[in-house]
């Protein structure tokens, strides 16, 4: 790969920034990486993300890249080794998977937000049977294909880390008898560029968000937690 420079424009809890750092990582590309305030972007922000979100990548300070997905696959791309299986057909049920995720992350955006119980647990239980559908279509206990990391593990990091959080405050079930989806959710926790995608301090600031939500999980974050 020619020598390029790559600057990633994040936000600390954001899980799609997560994805590319955890992309670039994977591939051993050196990049910097600038933290920001999504209630308080800089003028400059606004010049380079069309569509207000992070992450962005910009590659030799001059050329602007939005979108996790296309962030990733573009690394991919430009690296020796895909993180997409050879097949075809497996590339595009990979894919499929990957996309499932994201409709992961949005129900997890609900659940933090439930006002009441009845429409925390009706979240809860949409997860649950997500994860259900899930446990069907990893291969074996481990990664989601194989022994081999692949783009869909760097996605699915992520979404566990929201778990790993909320086990501190509330007991979901979300994963109970799910032995695959829990093995591989063990596997990534210790996967190091996924430990590392997100600062030290992460679990305490996603715990002083949901305390901050007034949502109905906002009240199971107590004092001495945050």
């Amino acid at each position: 790969m020619e020598q390029q420079d790559f600057h990633l424009i994040t936000h600390v809890l954001c899980p799609y920034v997560q994805r590319s750092a955890i992309v670039l990582q994977e591939k051993d590309i050196a990049y910097r990486r600038t933290d920001i305030d999504l209630s308080n972007t800089p003028s400059w922000f606004k010049q380079i993300s069309p569509m207000g979100r992070v992450p962005i990548l910009v590659v030799n300070e001059s050329k602007p890249l939005f979108e996790s997905a296309v962030i990733c696959e573009y690394l991919d791309e430009i690296t020796v080794g895909s993180l997409h299986p050879d097949d075809p057909l497996e590339k595009a049920r990979h894919r499929s998977w990957i996309e499932y995720g994201s409709g992961i992350l949005d129900s997890i955006g609900t659940l933090y937000n439930a006002q009441n119980e009845k429409s925390f647990e009706q979240i809860r239980l949409e997860i649950q049977r997500k994860f259900q559908l899930l446990e069907q279509e990893i291969d074996e206990p481990g990664l989601f294909s194989g022994n081999g990391f692949h783009l869909i593990d760097a996605v699915y990091g992520p979404i566990f880390r929201y778990f790993d959080v909320f086990d501190q405050i509330v007991d979901l079930k979300i994963f109970d008898n799910l032995t695959k989806v829990k093995a591989w959710r063990v596997v990534l926790q210790h996967r190091p560029s996924i430990k590392q995608a997100v600062v030290e301090e992460y679990p305490e600031l996603l715990l002083q968000f949901l305390a901050e939500r007034g949502s109905y999980i906002s009240q199971f974050v107590t004092a001495e937690v945050v």
